[in-house]
Parts: C-alpha cells; structure tokens; sequence
C-alpha cells in the first residue's frame, strides 16, 4: 500500500478534524510481542462515523498474565486473521485522520513496526496522546495519575475501560473530547493548536495562551508586564519587550514548548499581562523595541539593556592634545573615535592608535611656556618630547595632525604601522605577539568603521528614504540618526506624496552633541543597517552621507604577513 494523502492541514479547526482513536492489545511489553486486538473508533465533530474491530492471530503464546488481564487467550486467536490482513484494512479505516491513543507512543509503535515487517509504507499521520494532553492541562489535585481508567472516571466516560481494545478505544473518545473541551477554554481551536498541547508545558503557563487571542497578526512591538499594588500604590513593570513580523504568532509561542528557555518560563509565570503596539514598517518596531528597553531596561531583556555604556577614544583640546579614554561626549569641541561596546576593545584600538602616532602618553597638564623634563616614554623614542618647547614641539603638531586625518577616516597611516611590525614579528617568528597586533588592528578598524558611519548619519539633518515592498513602499524619515517618522505608501498610490507628508508630520529632532545622534547608537546602527539595504532610494537629503575613500583600507604587506603567520602556526 502506498502513503496516501492526508486531508487535514494544519490550522484545521477541531470540528473538521477526523480523529482515528485507536487501542491495541498485545501480547506484553518485550520486543517480540505481537498484536492481539485492534480497536478503533472514527470521529469528526463529536460524532462517532464508524468502528473497527477485530482479534488478531498473533501466532505466538499469549503469556497468562496477559491473559488474565484482557481476557484474550489462544483458543480465541486461533481462528482470528493474521496482521498482514488486518492491518491494511485499518490503514484504509484510519486514512485521512489524525490518530489519537492513550499513550500513542505504545500503539503508533506496534503499527509502525507492523508496517516495516509486511512493507506497507507508514502514512505518518498526525498523532495526538492523550496522555500528554491530560499531563498538559490537568492539575495535579484533579486526579492522582494520568491512566485511561482514572481519566474515564473523572470525566463520566459512557464507556468503562476494561483491556479490550474497543471498549478502550470508546473511552478514550470521551476521553479525548472532554480534554478538547478543557483545553478550548485556553484558545485552543485548531488541530495545530492540539498537537502543541501534548507537549509538556505548565497548565499555568498554558491557560495564559488566551492573551494572544485579540492580538493582530501584523508587525510591531510587544511587550509583558506585572501589575502588582504596594502599600505607596500600584506598581507597573516591564518585563520583556519583542518584536516580530506577525505579533500574534509570537505572542501565542511563549505559553507553548517551543519556548524552552528557563528565564522566559520565569518571566510568563511572573507577568500579569501583555500589552502590544502595531508598526508600519519592521524599522520602525525595531526602532521601538529599543526605545522601549532603554525606557524601562526590562530585567528578562538581556541585550540594549544599557545603551549608553560605551567606551570612546577622545583627541583632547589641550597645549599639545592627547589620547584619552572617555566613557561620554562633551561639547567641547575635541575629536571622538567610537563608541566601542567594551572598554577593552577601546584599549586594544588606542594602543592601535598609538603604533602610527607618537602622541604623549602622559596625563599631565602641559604648558606653551614652562618646560619639562621628559618622559621614559620619549627616551624609548614613542613620543617626541613636546614638553620640552624645543624641536619637539613643532614635530609634535605634525603628529596631532596626522591623529586628526585618523579620526576623520584616513586609517592608512594605522594599518602601514601595524603591517610593518606584524612584518618583523613573523620574520621573527613572534608569532603570539603578531597575533595580538593583528587583533589589535581588526579592533581598531572595526570601531573606526562604526565611528564613522554613526556620526556622519548623526551629522545629516535630515534624509527621506524609501524601500520597495510586495504592496507598495516603505518610507523613513531621519533626523540626526533619529527615526522621526515611517510610512507605507500603497499599490497605486503616490509615494513621492507620500514621503512629502511624512516630513512634513514627522516627529522635530533638535541638533545633537557631535558626533552624537539624537537616538541611541544602536537605532542609528539600525536605520543605517536598512539606508544600506537592497532596493533603497533616497528621496531627499540634508547634509552629507558619505564613506571615507580610506577607512576600509588593507595594505597587500599586511595580508601577506597575516597568511606568513597562519601558515607558520598551523600544525
């Protein structure tokens, strides 16, 4: 027999659903035991549409115990068809249906291996347990144990079980519809929504599934919170907060076990409730999601928690400016290179830095009129000694100089020093100590690329752009990196006047600190992320959005040093 095709397709409703309710009797538990009885029960909307029964002649001794237990001994066998008559008559009863058994895994496997030994190819139906839906929505003071008899007497079954494979299967029919009808409260109505429920997930967890029910299936922005009254007053709590393409999808995944990380298990039982807010376009839920966890820094979010933490490489204003690390940007007109995510990336670059520049390393205050002595540092030759107002200083203004070309995205002078030394390391065969001037180089050119392409974004007053979609356009307005309006022009409509609009009502940014933006580093990261994407146009701009001709620069030296190096460690 070949597989035939199943009629039911996920997201069926339960009333269209035809569920096959089967019972087998075997001979034991071993690995050769054979079926002795088929019992099914056909069903589709609550009504029984037809029964199969019979005995099997297992070929094989019926063990007493067994016996005894279901009342099938030999002699009633013996005149009983073989599997291989039976089973395709049950596969013809059972097609087009989703199987459900008490303990499925128990009688699915003996029709399985029936299959494999008489070369029928096994339909893969749909299989719900109905063990597993009692454990999923049954609470423990209900009833002491998940058995098809306890279940049958807790729910009134017409049928009492009693080891025969049609009378079980009858049971578990009422079974099965009492356990819908439960599970119905907690929005579940479609085979889908069934088959999820056999998976092991706190009855807790999934009664709050009702929560999803009245959410939209658009894009945007969710959020959980807990609601609790102190003695100062209610207290409202942000959670978690999420975005997704189809909100309510998303939403309905946390009270199911496709949700298997513990803190999120956690994190539904605490909430009280779940609050979500539609977007235009994915940018914009993006945009908002971010907002939203800088606002109220959600203790289940473990990423953007803190956006402001970064850590910056700052050319100081001073006599004679130096490197200096800086946790924030102050309106005082110094150069900034960064942020960087951590500190010691920062630390990494800055010694980058350091390699192509002799800048004093010194954090004293230096003055054009009073000399110093020098530093250690100037007697090893890093640094030239402006301190003491001699040739120093004029060589010294060469080097601020070719620190500021730096800074504005000219990284040739950094990436010609670290090729140099990464040269004579491998020559050397140094080869631990090449590998840290090379990550130090990646480091530095990695937050220099970001650097810039966060502050001339944060330098543009403002840009309106658009991006096609499958109904239309997608339209953003930003100002200083922030995203101050989106919106969607429609199949037919006019989105030239429909960015003009937009503009027009979007949200009034005021001219940040540079090379700031006006919103956190990572929305601007983000809005830069979709102005460089596929398909996007610009509308109109203010301002320059450029790329430095040398800020991804590699020299040829560099690479060859770098291969020299792999070559030399690999075994």
């Amino acid at each position: 027999m070949t597989s035939q095709p199943l009629l039911v397709e996920a997201g069926t409703h339960l009333s269209e659903v035809a569920f096959c309710v089967v019972d087998l009797e075997t001979t034991g538990g071993a690995e050769d035991s054979r079926i002795t009885e088929f019992g099914a029960v056909r069903v589709r909307g609550g009504e029984v549409n037809g029964e199969f029964s019979t005995l099997v002649n297992p070929h094989t001794h019926i063990p007493a115990a067994i016996a005894v237990l279901t009342g099938i001994t030999d002699s009633m066998v013996a005149s009983a068809p073989r599997l291989a008559d039976v089973l395709p008559a049950f596969l013809e009863f059972a097609h087009g249906c989703v199987i459900v058994a008490h303990n499925a895994r128990f009688d699915v496997g003996f029709l399985k291996r029936g299959c494999l030994e008489l070369g029928y190819t096994w339909p893969s139906p749909p299989v719900v347990d109905t063990v597993g839906l009692a454990r999923s929505v049954m609470m423990r003071d209900e009833v002491p144990n998940h058995r098809l008899a306890t279940l049958a007497r807790h729910f009134h079954a017409t049928v009492e079980p009693n080891h025969r494979a049609l009378a079980d299967a009858r049971a578990t029919v009422d079974v099965l519809h009492a356990l819908i009808e439960r599970v119905g409260n907690l929005g579940v109505h479609t085979l889908e929504d069934l088959l999820e429920c056999t998976r092991r997930v706190h009855p807790a967890r999934r009664a709050r599934r009702t929560w999803a029910q009245d959410i939209p299936e658009k894009p945007g922005v969710y959020c959980f919170v807990a609601e609790s009254v102190l003695d100062d007053g209610p207290r409202r709590e942000v959670l978690y907060v999420g975005t997704s393409k189809n909100l309510k999808q998303r939403v309905r995944t946390y009270f199911t076990a496709a949700e298997k990380r513990p803190r999120i298990d956690e994190m539904v039982r605490v909430a009280t409730g779940g609050e979500t807010t539609v977007c235009r376009t994915q940018l914009e839920a993006q945009v908002l999601e971010l907002r939203l966890i800088a606002a109220h820094s959600p203790r289940y979010n473990r990423r953007s928690k803190f956006p402001e933490r970064g850590s910056w490489i700052k050319l100081t204003t001073e006599a004679f400016p130096r490197f200096s690390l800086v946790s924030r940007v102050l309106d005082d007109g110094a150069r900034y290179l960064g942020p960087f995510r951590q500190r010691a990336s920062a630390e990494e670059a800055l010694l980058a830095l350091y390699d192509a520049c002799a800048m004093r390393r010194c954090t004293v205050r230096l003055s054009v009129r009073t000399a110093r002595a020098a530093c250690a540092v100037a007697e090893l030759g890093h640094c030239c000694a402006p301190c003491e107002l001699s040739g120093g200083a004029t060589t010294y203004s060469a080097v601020v100089d070719a620190a500021r070309v730096i800074f504005d995205g000219d990284v040739r002078a950094v990436v010609a020093a670290a090729g140099k030394r990464l040269s004579r390391l491998v020559i050397e065969q140094r080869f631990e100590e090449a590998a840290t001037v090379h990550r130090r180089l990646e480091t530095f050119q990695s937050g220099s690329r970001r650097s810039h392409r966060v502050h001339v974004l944060a330098a543009c007053p403002q840009v309106v752009a658009a991006r096609p979609r499958g109904d239309g356009w997608e339209i953003h307005v930003v100002r200083y990196g922030r995203l101050a309006a989106a919106a969607v022009s429609g199949r037919g409509e006019n989105a030239r006047a429909v960015a003009e609009s937009a503009a027009a009502s979007a949200q009034l940014v005021v001219s940040p600190v540079p090379p700031l933006p006006a919103a956190t580093i990572e929305e601007t990261e983000r809005i830069a992320d979709w102005l460089e994407s596929d398909g996007v146009r610009i509308i109109e701009i203010d301002g320059d959005w450029s790329w430095p001709l040398h800020l991804g620069h590699r020299l040829t030296q560099l690479d060859n040093a770098s291969r020299q190096r792999e070559a030399a460690m690999s075994p």
